[in-house]
């Protein structure tokens, strides 16, 4: 699912739709806009994947992060524009060519725990 013809907010309600119909997530939370992670996907309570900014954020092993911040495919997630960078998060370059759902199941694996990572 890699459509950049898009608008952001429609790859993320693709993304959506997609895996919400997996054992144990939850859908962003409507009427929450204001609320840290109100626009994320979680997996047993936990944030996975979200969209701020227009830019998709997910959660990924600190080794996969760096290898994709290395590779200019990303940045740290810095949710209070303060300088404390999150190295399990992942904010996804606008100019990326990464595959949106490849990330997110990644993160959903990651977090959840699903074996066969």
């Amino acid at each position: 699912m890699n459509r950049p013809e898009l608008s952001p907010e429609a790859r993320f309600d693709e993304l959506v739709a997609t895996l919400v119909n997996t054992e144990g997530v939850a859908p962003p939370e409507p009427g929450q806009s204001n609320r840290f992670g109100s626009s994320g996907l979680k997996v047993h309570g936990k944030i996975f994947a979200m969209l701020v900014r227009d830019r998709l954020v997910v959660k990924l092993p600190r080794q996969r992060v760096d290898a994709l911040v290395s590779s200019e495919q990303g940045e740290r997630f810095d949710p209070r524009h303060d300088g404390r960078l999150m190295r399990e998060w992942l904010v996804l370059a606008p100019t990326s060519d990464l595959d949106w759902l490849m990330l997110a199941t990644q993160a959903l694996e990651f977090v959840g725990g699903v074996p066969g990572r």
